[in-house]
């Protein structure tokens, strides 16, 4: 029998950290702590606690697996980014797995997974049984956000293998836009 890879998956899309180990269906380690900001400075450590706490070490590592969202706009920049990097540097696979499929693992029958977009808006895709069976939407409604299991993201991960890199999933175009003053002169 061939060993089960061993994933590292992590989570940043909300206001939390959260990172899992996981080896087959057995969960090696799991850490999560709510952060209104600082995931940046929180990620790397939790992982490298989460590893130390099962035994293993970077180069042990098969697959990474990420939250991409959607969620806030910094929080899966810094997931999706460091997922990238690790798999670079470490030469593994990294998986994006968004918030809809990992909270939609496992699940029975047809469900519409919902999460809060901000200003009256939610984030919703249906499922079933964990396939997904519509694209991901934004529309007008108010649902609470749960907190992203990265257990499931990594369950979730194990099912799709390697491949493209992940990527930010983004349903809301940008907050952001360019400045109404004209720009500086530059003198000679």
């Amino acid at each position: 029998m061939p060993p089960k890879p061993l994933i590292l998956s992590f989570d940043t899309s909300v206001a939390h950290c959260a990172a899992a180990l996981v080896s087959g269906d057995q969960i090696l380690g799991c850490q999560s702590e709510a952060l209104q900001k600082g995931q940046a400075e929180r990620l790397i450590p939790m992982l490298e606690e989460v590893l130390k706490g099962a035994g293993k070490s970077w180069s042990d590592l098969d697959l990474i697996a990420v939250g991409v969202g959607p969620g806030n706009f910094t929080g899966v920049r810094i997931a999706v980014s460091t997922a990238r990097g690790l798999a670079l540097s470490l030469g593994v696979p990294a998986v994006g797995v968004s918030v809809f499929e990992a909270l939609a693992f496992g699940a029975n029958g047809r469900v519409t997974i919902s999460r809060d977009a901000r200003r009256g808006m939610v984030f919703s895709q249906m499922f079933e049984d964990g396939g997904a069976v519509s694209d991901p939407v934004m529309a007008e409604g108010v649902v609470d956000d749960a907190v992203i299991d990265p257990v499931k993201i990594a369950f979730s991960a194990a099912g799709k293998g390697g491949g493209t890199p992940p990527a930010p999933l983004y349903l809301r175009s940008a907050d952001a836009g360019l400045p109404s003053d004209p720009p500086p002169t530059i003198l000679p």
